[in-house]
């Protein structure tokens, strides 16, 4: 997982790659999504508005997405393992990109004005003490973009 500070920080890290442009198009479109309904740009980003308070019981892993959090309010702790060091609960399902798994990982946290890159050799569980407002992108592990698009 990586933490990076502000959006600014993200932009100069990532400033090659179009996925990663459309990263920042669709934070900036923020203002203008209502919470809980998925958005697109492209065939290589999806994105939504989260809201509220939500703890994981279990790890979520992903294998064709990467997830990226960008904490507009609030705080929030995040556990996260390698996925080989869990216990899957749920095996992986293509149509959705998700497995559910179980055990111990190391918790960081994050808050205001960061964001957080899931890798998808890692697992991660978030948990919330108080309200949080972020918004969730899944971006495609390919570098370029589906070839049957």
């Amino acid at each position: 997982m990586e933490i990076i500070n502000n959006l600014e920080q993200f932009t100069q890290r990532y400033h090659g790659g179009r996925k990663w442009q459309r990263c920042v198009e669709a934070i900036r479109n923020v203002d203008n999504i209502r919470p809980g309904v998925a958005h697109s740009i492209g065939d290589s980003l999806s994105y939504r508005l989260l809201t509220g308070t939500t703890t994981d019981a279990l790890f979520l892993g992903h294998r064709r997405y990467f997830d990226v959090h960008y904490y507009l309010q609030g705080a929030q702790r995040i556990e996260f393992a390698p996925k080989e060091q869990l216990q899957v609960v749920e095996c992986y399902r293509d149509e959705t990109d998700r497995e559910f798994l179980k055990g111990c990982g190391e918790t960081v946290q994050v808050h205001e004005g960061q964001m957080i890159i899931c890798d998808i050799d890692e697992a991660y569980r978030f948990i919330s003490d108080g309200p949080i407002k972020k918004v969730v992108l899944r971006v495609t592990v390919e570098d370029g973009y589906f070839h049957n698009k």
